[in-house]
Parts: C-alpha cells; structure tokens; sequence
C-alpha cells in the first residue's frame, strides 16, 4: 500500500507519531519499543557521553528491525565525536537541535542520513529549511524541557510554520492524546511528536519517583523558568520554588548558572531527589495518570485520534 503521508514514507515508519529524544528519559528502551510499535523511537544524545550513545545505539539496533533515530542537541561539547558514533554506528536519522542547522546538516545528509531540526519560530524555520533539512518540529511554549523565548504556543506556532516552509512540519507541544494530535493535523501538521506522554512509559529511563510525580502532578504545576540562561519548563519543587525567587529578585545570568549548578537534571530526573532536582516536562503532565508500556501509549493515541477524526467527519453542521 502506498504511504501517502509524508513523514511515515519520508521516515518509514507506520504512524505518523515521533517519541521525543529528551534527556534522562529516553535511551535504547524506549526508542526501540516505540519503534516496534511502527512509531519513531528518538534516543536522547543530549544526557548521554559519547562511549554510552555508542551502547545505546548498538542495543536498539538489536532489540528492533524498524527505524529509530538519535537526538543530537548541535551545542552538545563533544558534537563532533558524536556525529561520528552516529555515521559509524549508521544511524538514519538524526533530529538536531539547540544550534545552527548550517553547520551540520550538509555534512550528515551526505553521509545518507535524514535530518529532521527542531524549531521554535518561523525565522529558524526558514534557516532550516535554508540548511538543507528534510522537515521540521515546530515545538510550541507547552513544551517540557528547553523552549523557545517567543512562547508561541502551539496552536499559533504550527500553522505560522507551515504556511512559511515548504518542507514537512512535525508538531510538538502539548500533544499526548489523539484529541490532540488531531488538532495538529487540522493546523497543517505532517505529524506528531510526543515527549510527556512517553518520559512516563514502562521503558522510558525516568527514574520511577519522577514518573510518579509526572502522573500525580495537576493544572499549573509547571512553569517556564531561566529564560536568562536557556528556557525550561519545569515541575515544581524546591529547586524550582528557588529558580522563580532568584528571578523575582532580579538574579542575572550568572546567579541562574551557579543556583543550577552541574548535573541537577540528572539528580532529579534520573537519581529521583524530587525536591533538589531540575524536573523537566510540559504542560500535557497535568493530563498524565498512568505508567504504561509504550506500545499500549502509542495504540491508544492512535485509536483515540482515528475516532476522534471519524467523529468530527459525521457531524453535522447547519447554517446560522
């Protein structure tokens, strides 16, 4: 059966639904689980030294048959060493991001890899595209993890992109449901890609007490904080309570970088202290109830957005 949509056949994959590479969370487990459900499984580069993505890597391609790609943020220290796992490794495609897309875009499209950049507004849309780049992921403000300083959310972020690119949009932001994912195919978007919904997976690397607290969490108990440094939208504790004080008072950049100290997101997300740790993820936690195999994730999104797409298509409209 011919694959019509263009990021299944640009991608090969079934549906069209794309597990975010988010750090601490999701290593071979979970890309190769969500891979065997005909998603995209994405291992997160950005948490991970070089030797330990090579491993990564090398478990996924044995414990699937089916595409999966790697995360790599492009401001990451040893980029370099990286990109050279990935080639060596002959991963086939890499979703980049934090950085210019210039400067290693060609380089990885030579080396018969599809390179998929993730984006925040329309002007780095466009530089994207420019750099040569398969699609993009237009992330909106409800986004876990680092964020774009426009807060364009993702209701106006999605159809902004895809009337500016002539390249496929990926939709991120707020999308852990099928209700949700049929939003952002009727803004424009190719395709989904989903970061809460799976940091709470069975095979997702979280550390259980933060995936407890993800699911435990409600309405307001995330917050956009350290936009002096690089926006992130944290789960609050007191580590956040303390990053809002520190920028109530004023603190400048500096002040964040020595409150934030080094490896706090590993302290929390992946070592559980869930008061002294940096607890990264979107708004679509408040939405998030139970831990489940990530397959079962998947299926259900995909069942929910199917009959949520027929349900609309039966509906009868009568004019006013």
């Amino acid at each position: 059966m011919e694959i019509k949509n263009p990021i299944c056949k640009l991608l090969n994959i079934k549906y069209p639904i794309i597990q975010a590479g988010m750090v601490w969370c999701s290593g071979w487990k979970l890309a190769s689980a969500v891979s065997n459900a005909s998603g995209l499984g994405i291992i997160g580069a950005g948490s991970m030294y070089p030797n330990v993505l090579r491993e990564h890597i090398q478990k996924c391609k044995l414990a699937t048959n089916k595409p999966f790609g790697v995360n790599i943020p492009l401001l990451y220290p040893n980029v370099e060493e990286v990109i050279d796992i990935v080639i060596q490794e002959q991963v086939k495609i890499v979703f980049t991001s934090a950085g210019n897309p210039a400067t290693w875009t060609s380089f990885l499209k030579a080396n018969g890899i599809i390179v998929v950049h993730v984006i925040a507004n329309t002007k780095f849309a466009l530089k994207a595209q420019e750099a040569g780049v398969d699609a993009v992921v237009a992330e909106g403000f409800e986004a876990g993890g680092h964020n774009g300083r426009e807060e364009t959310t993702t209701m106006c972020l999605i159809p902004m992109i895809k009337n500016t690119v002539n390249i496929p949009v990926i939709a991120a932001g707020g999308i852990g449901s099928g209700k949700s994912m049929l939003a952002a195919f009727a803004l424009g978007a190719d395709a989904v890609q989903i970061g809460s919904a799976f940091a709470v997976a069975e095979e997702s690397s979280a550390h259980s007490a933060f995936k407890n607290k993800i699911i435990s969490s409600v309405e307001g108990d995330t917050k956009l904080a350290m936009k002096k440094l690089v926006p992130v939208r944290l789960l609050k504790n007191e580590f956040a309570d303390a990053v809002s004080q520190a920028e109530a008072e004023g603190a400048n950049r500096i002040q964040l970088m020595e409150l934030l100290g080094k490896a706090r997101a590993k302290l929390g997300m992946f070592e559980g202290d869930m008061e002294n740790g940096e607890l990264e993820i979107g708004q679509i936690s408040a939405m998030l109830k139970e831990i489940k195999p990530a397959k079962q994730i998947l299926e259900e999104i995909w069942a929910e957005f199917i009959l949520e797409k027929n349900n609309l298509s039966n509906l009868n409209f009568k004019e006013y």
